[in-house]
């Protein structure tokens, strides 16, 4: 359950944001957007940066930092989630509890890594995080989907309606930031319409993905189809040609029965006999021509065929 764009795709509309809020708000000058990943390893990602480097001509510069935790392949939630011994990230905050987490003063911002490392102070900064409902990404109901779990083992967004889909993080110039500021409003605000342009690609995503599946479901079922059809037609025409042998074996018997009744002699075979009689005393009976033109009346007796089909047959093959 996360947001599954293409790379381009979410890039795009992460800069997009980002410059909105660096252009909208006059004391803003970075912004970073993480995306995070499928639960319950929950990777976050740096996804891009962009430094606003001259407000008169609106100039952005964009990129990733050389080095970074959050840089590709990003960082799962088992490594900066809250526990003893280790640094208190504002990254976990935002995707635990679902809210936003504002660093007025550096100097005294206690999940500030840096400065619980080094001693040195970060940027004034705002984090936001990208909330979209649950029952809008989760499409099938019957899908089961494991959350991870806090340092205490509870599972987390258990009990809420939202998942944590990407992270918003804007800094400040010093000391221009507080909680509940009108700039905290505007980022929440924006966070909410990143959230449904993310969610909207997916969907579109999905629906080409689906369409893409149904249109090879669909020439599979029609390949399966033919050769059924293929099969069937194959069997069928077999079946015909050994009903017409049957049928023609059957017409035999029945001529026969009728001639013995009748006590006369079979005409065909009087007159292939006569024609034999006839090519042996021209040609000899040893000759190639004789031989086969022999051979091919012989087959001729052999045939049960309708008087129809036996006069084309003889035209063939004369």
């Amino acid at each position: 359950m996360s947001i599954e764009i293409e790379k381009a795709t979410l890039e795009s509309a992460c800069k997009e944001m980002i410059e909105t809020i660096l252009l909208c708000l006059p004391n803003a000058f970075k912004g970073t957007i993480y995306r995070m990943g499928r639960p319950p390893e929950l990777v976050a990602e740096r996804i891009t940066s962009g430094v606003l480097s001259d407000l008169r001509k609106a100039s952005i510069s964009w990129g990733l930092p050389e080095r970074s935790e959050y840089n590709p392949p990003g960082k799962p939630w088992l490594e900066y989630r809250d526990e003893p011994g280790r640094p208190l990230e504002a990254m976990a905050w935002c995707v635990e509890r679902q809210k936003s987490w504002t660093s007025e003063d550096p100097e005294k911002d206690i999940r500030s890594v840096r400065l619980q490392v080094d001693g040195t102070s970060e940027d004034s900064h705002h984090m936001e995080p990208v909330l979209v409902r649950k029952s809008d990404l989760l499409l099938d109901i019957n899908d089961s989907v494991q959350y991870p779990a806090n340092l205490e083992g509870k599972m987390i967004w258990e009990e809420s309606e939202f998942v944590v889909v990407a992270v918003i993080k804007i800094h400040f110039r010093p000391y221009t930031i507080q909680m509940g500021s009108p700039e905290t409003k505007v980022i929440k605000k924006l966070s909410r319409s990143l959230g449904t342009q993310l969610l909207s690609y997916q969907l579109r995503q999905d629906s080409l993905r689906a369409m893409q599946k149904l249109a090879k479901d669909r020439l599979d079922a029609c390949n399966i189809l033919a050769d059924s059809l293929r099969n069937a037609i194959m069997k069928t025409g077999l079946i015909f040609s050994l009903v017409k042998q049957e049928i023609g074996f059957l017409r035999d018997q029945w001529e026969q029965l009728l001639l013995d009744e009748l006590k006369e002699k079979n005409a065909k075979v009087e007159a292939i006999e006569e024609l034999n009689d006839i090519l042996r005393g021209v040609i000899g009976e040893a000759h190639p021509f004789s031989e086969d033109l022999l051979g091919v009346q012989k087959r001729f007796l052999e045939l049960s065929l309708h008087p129809v089909k036996a006069e084309n047959w003889i035209v063939k093959q004369i």
